[in-house]
């Protein structure tokens, strides 16, 4: 198993009601469910249109408790659309991590660990969609159609969602160890 190094360089909450967007905040106590508060905590959540073998509303064990994107594909996001920059925030991240720029990539059952114990367990790639381009889009109009251009460029590297495997803190600056999984060898 291959382990590489990153740092959390920042740690976000969607815990506005009307909004996907993030809020900075500097530490979390992450639960089973994710972070308390947000709108992605839950053990369980309700089927939707990325779930399309059960009716929508099932209840449905919650995989995408934490998205999580690295810096440097927000960076070939904001350049490759032609703008200054993609924050975290208006792509409704829980963490931003620097250091591993293929994020996106990283194989289903792979484990982020934490100083503290805490432990995530990737769930697979957040497939982009409209809305975070929207938002995009409300920080940029002088630049035409980016919510639909955001799609086709963040696709590979929009990021990862996770479960919690283990509840723990985790802060901003944490170096994290994660453990790639091998599907020749993979982890249980």
């Amino acid at each position: 198993m291959k382990t590489v190094e990153s740092t959390i360089e920042a740690i976000l909450i969607a815990d506005q009601p009307d909004t996907f967007v993030t809020r900075r905040i500097p530490e979390v106590k992450l639960e089973f469910g994710g972070i308390p508060g947000d709108r992605h905590f839950g053990i369980t959540s309700r089927a939707d249109s990325r779930q399309p073998m059960y009716p929508r509303g099932t209840e449905i064990m919650n995989r995408r408790q934490i998205t999580i994107l690295s810096v440097e594909e927000c960076e070939v996001i904001a350049e490759q659309l032609g703008i200054e920059k993609v924050l975290p925030e208006w792509l409704g991240a829980n963490l931003l991590m620097s250091g591993f720029p293929d994020l996106t990539k990283l194989t289903i059952g792979s484990r982020i660990l934490f100083p503290s114990g805490a432990g995530l367990i990737c769930m697979g790639e957040n497939q982009p969609c409209k809305f975070p381009g929207e938002e995009i889009q409300k920080h940029f109009q002088e630049h035409p159609k980016l919510a639909a251009k955001f799609v086709r460029t963040a696709y590979r590297r929009r990021g990862i969602v996770c479960a919690v495997e283990r509840p723990g803190v985790i802060q901003q600056g944490d170096n994290v160890r994660i453990l790639i999984n091998d599907f020749a060898n993979p982890m249980q």
